[in-house]
């Protein structure tokens, strides 16, 4: 079938909100809205619905290294953040979690503990990015702490959260550890026969598959009094009801196929296409600043400071590139980026910071016209701004 590039219009550099479905997704995706069938049903046709389930089920056991019974299947990473939280916080304890988690986490986190003050527990984080561990110990060793969720990539910076010694500790705690993989999976390899998280988050849309799919990893064996968000037939081993999206299921196994087996390399080309962008803007517009723990990142994510250069006017001013202020789930929000705040940024270095973000269909071609395109925008924007002498 044929693949329309994403960047046959604006040069798209906002893998982070979304990335374009890969033309293995759009053919499952496809075949399967071809044909009918309720997943749930016994007759032949519903058995096919099934059969695109399982497959996907297993695909996106591949790409993490689990068991296809350990996967349920959700409408994306926010779903499966609340399910995973209301059902480790319904053990009993504290919530313990970031000050950088995506809105998925934070906010999921202080309604459950509204009605119990001292509950939830926010780490801070240092300016790079990175959460404060001698806080979480700190924490864990006051005991009480029924789940710890920390995310493996941040959204916005890219920085990486170094998850084993993570585990081992809340786990030598008696703490459950969820983590929100969203940005993570399909960009770097994770591996969950090593990584003992007990919980983790995923969306199909962030590694090229269709959106309002996702899914929740939860470890077999552990015992969680699961709360389900949506009642019903008891599809999903009792997780979520509802019958199943076969034909968004259906692409999201195959992205994860499709990621899995161009991981090895797509993750060192996107992170050379990352270098460059920064480099060719460092070098050509000065007075900018990279957030984040530079060694520790995502390979497509940068996170750019450009001071005395408003982010908004900046994209304003240059319709040609697709990029974000920050997170795409806060866009419009009157207040500056809570993740730059949380690592010491002023609100006027919030508020002139750029994410441009890479994937899987971005080219060298891609990286020349956003550097060119965003030297001039930011140029243009700092001289409207400079009052003249």
């Amino acid at each position: 079938m044929t693949f329309e590039s994403p960047n046959a219009g604006p040069t798209y550099l906002d893998y982070n909100a979304t990335a374009p479905a890969r033309p293995e997704a759009l053919e499952a995706t496809l075949a399967a809205m071809r044909t009918v069938g309720n997943a749930s049903s016994t007759h032949r046709l519903g058995r096919g619905a099934a059969d695109r389930v399982d497959l996907a089920r297993r695909q996106v056991a591949g790409l993490l290294n689990c068991s296809p019974g350990e996967i349920i299947f959700t409408s994306g990473a926010t779903e499966a953040n609340n399910l995973a939280l209301r059902a480790a916080f319904a053990v009993g304890g504290r919530l313990v979690t970031s000050a950088v988690e995506h809105p998925a986490v934070l906010e999921t986190s202080k309604a459950l503990t509204a009605d119990a003050p001292g509950s939830l527990l926010v780490l801070p984080v240092a300016a790079d990015g990175l959460v404060n561990l001698p806080a979480l110990h700190a924490a864990l060793a006051a005991g009480g702490v029924a789940v710890v969720s920390l995310m493996a990539a941040n959204n916005e910076t890219g920085v990486l959260t170094h998850l084993a010694p993570i585990v081992q500790a809340a786990h030598e705690a008696g703490a459950l550890i969820h983590s929100d993989a969203t940005q993570l999976v399909g960009r770097l390899p994770i591996d969950l026969a090593e990584t003992d998280v007990d919980l983790l988050s995923l969306a199909a849309h962030k590694f090229g598959g269709p959106q309002g799919v996702g899914a929740l990893f939860v470890r077999r064996g552990i015992r969680l009094p699961y709360r389900p968000l949506i009642f019903g037939g008891g599809q999903e081993r009792g997780w979520r009801a509802g019958t199943l999206n076969v034909a968004g299921i259906a692409g999201a196994g195959a992205a994860a196929e499709a990621a899995r087996l161009a991981l090895a390399d797509e993750a060192p080309r996107i992170a050379r296409l990352r270098d460059a962008l920064e480099d060719g803007l460092v070098a050509q517009i000065g007075d900018c600043q990279i957030n984040g723990a530079v060694d520790r990142r995502l390979p497509g994510v940068t996170s750019i400071t450009f001071h005395g250069a408003p982010a908004d006017a900046v994209l304003a001013s240059m319709p040609d590139v697709a990029a974000s202020e920050g997170s795409a789930c806060s866009s419009g929000a009157p207040s500056p980026s809570h993740v730059l705040l949380a690592m010491g940024r002023t609100r006027e270095e919030a508020d002139s910071t750029i994410r441009f973000s890479l994937g899987y269909a971005t080219t060298s071609h891609d990286i020349e016209r956003a550097v060119s395109s965003t030297v001039r925008a930011v140029r243009h924007v700092r001289a409207t701004l400079t009052p003249a002498i």
